[in-house]
């Protein structure tokens, strides 16, 4: 079971097997890497992160979905909810949010365009408007998107060995 959802200029989907080598592409780019794990993802990890991406739905009932340029039908990032496990205190009570936009389509405004229709989608699914979400404290932009969705910064923490900033989204 999956959502599809479409805005002005973006179409949110499930992921499909075509998307690999466009995803796979974005995953390596130094770029988008840099305040999510800190370096680019080699084939396997791009190849596990789709499968992980398309597990979820049929597991939890929701996930993440491919962002796709309408206009020219080029993928442009991932975004969406997740059941994370993460480890860390304090430990996460609603539904993750998160996203991570190709560099050429970084600035545009794609990922809040994204974002803002994810975040409709998923107050009509779970009947809710709090989730969280988790960022790099140097991910300005990340950062800016996040006040701009409603996130509040609620704590500070340490993820695989680097600072993150938790938000809540009330």
């Amino acid at each position: 079971m999956s959502a599809e959802i479409e805005t002005e200029r973006l179409v949110l989907r499930p992921h499909r097997l075509s998307d690999f080598e466009a995803m796979a592409a974005m995953w390596a780019e130094p770029e988008v890497a840099r305040f999510i794990s800190g370096q680019p993802s080699t084939t396997e990890e791009s190849w596990l992160r789709l499968q992980r991406y398309a597990g979820h739905w049929p597991l939890f009932g929701f996930g993440y979905w491919a962002l796709i340029e309408k206009e020219s039908g080029r993928y442009l990032g991932d975004g969406g909810f997740m059941e994370s496990r993460r480890g860390f205190p304090p430990p996460f009570d609603a539904p993750e949010q998160g996203w991570a936009i190709a560099g050429w389509a970084q600035g545009k405004g794609y990922a809040r365009e994204g974002c803002e229709a994810m975040l409709a989608w998923a107050e009509a699914h779970f009947r809710r408007r709090d989730f969280v979400c988790m960022i790099a404290p140097e991910n300005t932009p990340s950062l800016k998107l996040a006040g701009r969705l409603g996130y509040r910064e609620y704590a500070r923490a340490e993820y695989r060995g680097a600072p993150v900033v938790l938000f809540r989204r009330a």
